[in-house]
């Protein structure tokens, strides 16, 4: 510990019971329990004061008198500043390096429930074969390997058998490509596939195929049980059957109920088993496992054995049509017993006595009975037989093609006869969804995730190898099992002509109870780790909060197990098992995984084809070309399994789709969506920026200009209704203003205007984007907002705001002022104006205006904006029952009833429905009353000058007396100070006189001059046509919803501004609601199609 050291890495020291020893050990603190200490230094910086040194890590909590000198004399003085919120590279890889990524899902449960306290941190420590070989090979071959893979490749033949078989391992094969991409792209926690999906696809597809997912599993869950009940029932223990037939008829409807009662008892066992502890279920998987590794070996010693020395199993048939081998011993009709000819059990089954002379069966008189053994062997030649499939209807009799026979013409009667029939009409695409779930599984690694010692490495890996593996093993099976069983017995389901025995147990060495026994126990094992994945994952998408309806099943008991998510799951697998039918239910879950399948694919590709900086999966043998031939495979044998079935399970995802997207929380995962949607905006920008609108195309973009009161609260929401309803949610809208100062002091401010305003938004359903800026002074700001809002091709076409209402009562003139120079700007943009008066007399999106009308007095042509803005606004609903009406002004020299004719037309052209009226203004006399009207309007103005003056002599005053004042305290100061003397700009006490004398005798003048003046001529007509045309729309739209009139330009002198404002005052005198309009200078409507 001495200071004299360069460099020391980070050491650890405990002293147990012992004194806190610092460096130069001339201290000692007591402290009775272990004590640890971390040093962690550069350079030795021990402080001449205390003798400790300094700890060198942002981590640290420090107080803050110790963070001025936390720094002091250290290499990365530099960046002192930013070591507050950001990490020394140091200390980042130190506090990575001793990140423990703890064991997930089940693991975490069997520790809790353990007894010794706290729970221990292990490390993840399971390599390859053991993490993710063995589990994906014990999940992937079960069921179907053992009770249906040998009757699918009797009815579809090898050749066919091998198709489906290659379809959907080449599915599986792809999907774990897809898989291992995304699932070396960092770590998978719980989950697996559904956090896979969620964080590369967004919350709703993820919620949605995450859901499906878990139906498929719990689905999978009944059909386990329902294998585990018909191999207890048909090949165990026949004799505990409950129902039993009494005709051959009803056997069919006993097995289900069978299925039913049996199948309930044992999810309910199955379900205790899990509540109770799910540490015996993993206990127990290794032995599960051994009986599926033992049963595929009996069956290929079965087979190496059939080749030189086949197992006796006879197959009796009666012409070509396979009997069912339970009730008679012999294969014969009559036999010889003491010289004495007798007839045989089998005589009794088709005769109705059993004496030689009874009455029998006609296709019993006209066949013969022959022997034929089940199991020919490897090189019996029985391959050609069993090339190609053998469909047929639900009761088709299974006959031996090449087998002479004489047929009956009564072959009603043959329903009762103990023949082997088919249970289910068969065609090549049920096969395809009954065998599907015999391949899936291959999540098994990818679920595990955390519990690996390299997942990066060993999901790839273990995952395609033991698809690789299980596909040799079901290829070789298909080929296997073609070419050593007879094609009947292939196609008897449930071994029916060989004595009730599996059809696979048969072919299997050293006897057929090694595959019945290692098919139960690995069915039963299936169902219990079903029923232990499925909740896990109802819970981990529970917990996500992306599914509100889902909430409740995230709680579970004390150490975390999903107790509701287990009833909810216990309670669908019941309806599974109440379908009771293994190979009705086999489509179903076939359904929810492929569209998992088919997302995992859809996610990988995305990922790739958007280029996502994330993206950088450790395994490199993916191809975006190949997550999308898996994604067709998998739409593909969705619908080839049961397009029924395909389309339900596509409305459940669309559903949960859709309910997530308007009730779910709103998440932000950086999924492909989200970049898909930026990609896809970038490019329409790019095409949008290429050439400009056409006029068709034309709608307005809006930026509305919006003010804020002195709390940042929007002073007129209803400015958002009416752009709300003139949108009806289509286009552009940006919703600006402006706030007085820099950004670096009105950062905070900024931010609560954007969020008040985007509150505003919601509540008025503006669907648009916000924008808050801090200018130095507001005309500017509103400058830029005009100038630089949008982006690209969706900029803003139309600026709409609100009318200065309180423009003459206001002490500054800078509001209105701002207003002409906004009008002035957008005119020069090109850009269209819209200036709502009243605005808070607008009504909101709630009410419905009743019958009424929408009066446009279209005055002059710029655009075609004036007739298109009703009819936006009729589209909404507040508007719809309003009419349009278009009034136009004619002079006396105009033929009024022509351009009404004309009018009438154009808006026949334009496919709008108006009524039309044309106004003629008579010329007449300017009134005493204008001449009036604009005199006051100049007086106002002058006096507005004179108080201006004044005021400005005012704050010169005050000037003088605080220049005295601050030349008083230098004075005094400046006795002490032995410095160069201050100079002061200011005024002087004779030129403050001399100034205020002139600008007084001015005053005077100013006034004097207010009683004399004249008005100018200009704003005389000005002021004529602005009293005309009010009297005119007064008189004809005073009690319409709202008028809709020409804006007039702003004059070119800025003069004549303050004039400018009282004209429009004058103008919408005695209106309610007025939307002036300034066309953009580009037409906006037409004619054409």
């Amino acid at each position: 510990f001495s200071p004299s050291f360069v460099q020391i890495p980070c050491i650890k020291v405990s002293f147990p019971d012992a004194p806190l020893v610092n460096v130069q050990l001339n201290q000692a603190l007591y402290y009775p329990s272990v004590v640890v200490l971390e040093v962690c230094f550069l350079k030795s910086s021990v402080s001449p004061g205390d003798g400790m040194p300094k700890e060198n890590s942002p981590f640290i909590n420090n107080t803050d008198h110790d963070k001025g000198s936390l720094y002091d004399g250290k290499n990365l003085a530099l960046f002192e500043e930013e070591m507050d919120s950001n990490p020394m590279v140091s200390s980042l890889l130190n506090k990575l390096a001793n990140y423990t990524n703890l064991t997930q899902g089940v693991k975490e449960h069997e520790e809790a429930d353990d007894d010794e306290g706290s729970a221990k941190t292990k490390n993840p420590a399971l390599g390859t074969l053991i993490g993710v070989y063995l589990p994906c090979l014990q999940n992937i071959l079960g069921v179907i390997l053992f009770l249906r893979l040998t009757w699918i490749v009797g009815t579809a033949g090898i050749m066919e058998a091998l198709a489906i078989v290659f379809m959907t391992c080449s599915c599986t094969m792809l999907t774990a490509i897809s898989m291992s991409a995304i699932a070396t792209n960092g770590v998978v926690p719980a989950g697996g596939s559904y956090y896979m999906i969620s964080r590369s696809l967004g919350p709703e597809f993820g919620g949605a195929v995450g859901l499906c997912f878990y139906l498929g599993t719990t689905f999978a869950g009944s059909m386990y049980i329902l294998g585990t009940i018909e191999i207890l029932l048909t090949y165990i223990v026949p004799s505990a059957a409950i129902f039993k037939a009494d005709k051959k008829e009803d056997e069919p409807e006993a097995l289900l109920n069978n299925m039913r009662v049996y199948g309930t008892c044992c999810l309910t066992l199955m379900s205790l088993v899990v509540f109770v502890g799910v540490k015996y279920v993993n206990k127990l998987a290794l032995v599960f496992l051994a009986c599926v590794i033992l049963s595929i070996l009996a069956i290929y010693a079965g087979v190496i054995k059939s080749a030189f020395e086949p197992p006796d199993f006879p197959v009796c048939l009666l012409g070509n049509r396979t009997l069912k081998n339970h009730n008679f011993d012999h294969c014969l009709k009559t036999m010889e017993v003491d010289n004495v000819t007798v007839t045989t059990k089998l005589w009794s089954l088709f005769c109705d006595s059993p004496y030689p002379n009874a009455t029998c069966n006609k296709y019993f008189e006209l066949n013969n009975v022959t022997e034929i053994q089940g199991i020919p062997g490897l090189t019996s030649g029985v391959i050609r037989d069993n090339m190609w499939g053998d469909y047929g209807p639900n009761g088709m009799l299974v006959e031996k093609k090449d087998q002479l026979s004489v047929p009956a013409l009564d072959t009603s009667q043959d329903i009762n006869m103990p023949y082997v029939a088919n249970d289910i009409t068969t065609f090549f695409t049920l096969l395809v969804g009954i065998y599907f779930p015999s391949v899936t599984g291959i999540m098994a690694g990818s679920n595990r995730s955390g519990d690996l010692r390299d997942a990066q490495k060993s999901i790839p890996i273990g995952t395609i190898m033991a698809i690789a593996t299980t596909t040799f093993i079901y290829i070789s099976s298909v080929v296997l099992f073609g070419a050593c069983i007879e094609g009947v017995v292939l196609r008897d389901k449930f071994g029916d002509s060989v004595k009730g025995n599996l059809v696979i147990g048969i072919l299997a060495w050293p006897s057929p109870w090694v595959i019945v026994i290692g098919s139960f126990f690995s069915c039963c094992g299936a169902g219990l780790q079903s029923l232990t994945g499925a909740p896990r994952l109802l819970q981990a998408i529970a917990r996500d909060g992306i599914v509100p309806f889902l909430q409740v099943f995230g709680h579970g008991k004390a150490n975390g197990e999903p107790t509701w998510a287990l009833l909810l799951t216990a309670g669908i697998c019941e309806i599974g098992i109440l379908i009771a039918s293994l190979d009705a239910v086999a489509p179903i879950l076939s359904m929810f995984f492929l569209m998992c399948y088919l997302f995992v694919n859809l996610a990988c590709a995305l990922q790739t084809l958007l280029r996502t900086p994330n993206w950088r999966p450790r395994f490199k043998f993916y191809h975006w070309a190949l997550s999308f031939l898996g994604a067709s495979l998998c739409l593909s044998l969705m619908f080839i399994s049961s397009w029924f079935y395909a389309l339900v399970a596509m409305l459940i995802a669309g559903c949960i789709y859709k309910y997530i997207e308007y009730r779910g929380a709103e998440k932000e995962w950086g999924d492909g969506i989200r970049g898909l949607s930026l990609n896809a905006a970038r490019y329409a920008l790019i095409r949008l920026e290429e050439a400009p609108p056409h006029t068709k195309n034309w709608r307005p973009q809006l930026l509305v200009l919006l003010n804020l009161d002195s709390d940042h609260v929007v002073k007129h929401p209803r400015l958002l209704s009416f752009c709300t309803q003139l949108k009806a949610g289509k286009g552009l809208t940006i919703v600006g203003s402006v706030l007085e100062g820099t950004f670096m002091t009105k950062e905070a401010e900024v931010k609560k205007s954007e969020q008040n305003i985007k509150s505003s938004m919601t509540t008025e359903r503006t669907k648009g984007f916000c924008h808050v800026v801090a200018s130095s002074n507001l005309r500017d700001g509103f400058s830029h907002l005009i100038q630089s809002a949008g982006l690209g091709g969706m900029k803003h076409n139309t600026v709409l705001m609100a009318w200065p209402g309180t423009w003459k009562q206001a002490t500054d003139a800078v509001s209105w002022k701002n207003f002409i120079e906004t009008v002035r700007e957008t005119t020069a943009a090109h850009q269209a104006l819209l200036v709502a008066k009243n605005v808070d007399s607008f009504p909101t999106n709630a009410e419905r205006l009743g019958e009424g009308t929408i009066d446009v007095w279209w005055i002059v042509h710029d655009g075609g904006l004036l007739m298109l803005l009703p009819f936006l606004l009729r589209q909404h609903k507040v508007w719809r029952k309003c009419k349009m009406r278009i009034f136009t002004v004619a002079n006396m020299d105009d033929n009024s009833i022509q351009m009404k004719k004309d009018l009438q037309m154009f808006l026949y052209h334009l496919r709008l429905d108006a009524e039309v009226e044309v106004v003629e203004m008579v010329n007449s006399d300017i009134s005493a009353f204008t001449y009036e009207k604009t005199l006051v309007m100049e007086q106002r103005s002058q006096m507005l000058k004179q108080m201006q003056l004044s005021r400005t002599e005012r704050e010169r005053e005050a000037q003088l007396i605080h220049d005295r004042n601050t030349a008083s305290h230098a004075a005094l100061n400046d006795k002490a100070d032995t410095g160069p003397d201050r100079v002061h700009m200011t005024w002087t006490k004779d030129k403050f006189l001399t100034e205020r004398n002139r600008n007084r005798a001015e005053a005077n003048m100013g006034v004097r001059d207010l009683f004399n003046m004249k008005p100018n001529q200009s704003n005389v007509r000005r002021m004529h046509t602005a009293v005309r045309l009010n009297e005119v729309v007064v008189n004809r739209s005073q009690g319409a919803h709202l008028v809709l009139l020409n804006m007039p330009g702003p004059p070119k002198n800025r003069g004549g501004d303050e004039n400018y404002m009282e004209f429009l005052e004058v103008l919408l005198e005695g209106l309610n609601r007025v939307l002036l309009v300034r066309g953009g200078g580009r037409e906006v409507i037409t004619i054409y199609s």
